[in-house]
């Protein structure tokens, strides 16, 4: 039997979050205080979790032609002040952990011409960019995972690692940029070691 505050927790995000997201799995929760811009672009499975302080942020913008949408698959774990910016395209696969002040970013800000009378911070190109993360993947506290990446199935990103480029399946990274450690080879069921 879970506990009075679970309780009322689970009931907040079924009811609450249920009417305001584009779609909510059961046994999910939100822990509050939490951020969530433009929640009808958002998708998210069962047996999810996203504890407090996190930030779900998806830019809507004109003169694009596409909708954004920022997926979240079942059995997720989003731990405190993770940061997760999707202009366009951000999707989390099934059994991912993602832990503790984490960001998450599909986008980047342009700052040529530095000279622009719109401040940097708030340009957005008008590129189509994605980040997708394979089922079952594990992300250190602190990790960074850049536009336009694709980490694969059963990937260990190393903690305070930036990822800058796509992660084969089966992967250990870590670093700034993250680089390969080492392969998982499931046919011999041994790991393959990258050298520096």
């Amino acid at each position: 039997m879970p506990d009075t505050k679970t309780l009322w927790r689970w009931l907040w995000t079924q009811t609450f979050w249920r009417l305001r997201l584009g779609a909510l799995g059961a046994r999910s929760m939100l822990y509050r205080p939490i951020l969530v811009a433009n929640p009808r672009h958002i998708k998210i499975g069962s047996r999810t979790a996203i504890r407090d302080h996190a930030r779900l942020e998806v830019l809507m913008r004109p003169g694009v032609d596409w909708q954004p949408i920022l997926k979240i698959g079942n059995n997720v774990n989003i731990e405190q002040g993770v940061h997760i910016v999707c202009h366009c395209d951000v999707t989390i696969e099934d059994n991912v952990s993602i832990t503790p002040y984490c960001v998450i970013v599909d986008t980047v800000h342009p700052y040529d011409p530095p000279d622009h009378l719109t401040k940097i911070g708030a340009r957005l190109p008008q590129l189509r960019s994605h980040v997708r993360i394979g089922r079952g993947t594990f992300i250190g506290a602190h990790a960074i995972i850049m536009p336009n990446v694709t980490i694969g199935e059963q990937c260990v990103v190393g903690a305070g690692s930036v990822v800058t480029k796509d992660v084969a399946p089966y992967t250990v990274v870590a670093g700034v940029p993250a680089q390969a450690v080492k392969t998982y080879d499931r046919n011999n069921q041994i790991w393959t070691y990258h050298r520096p």
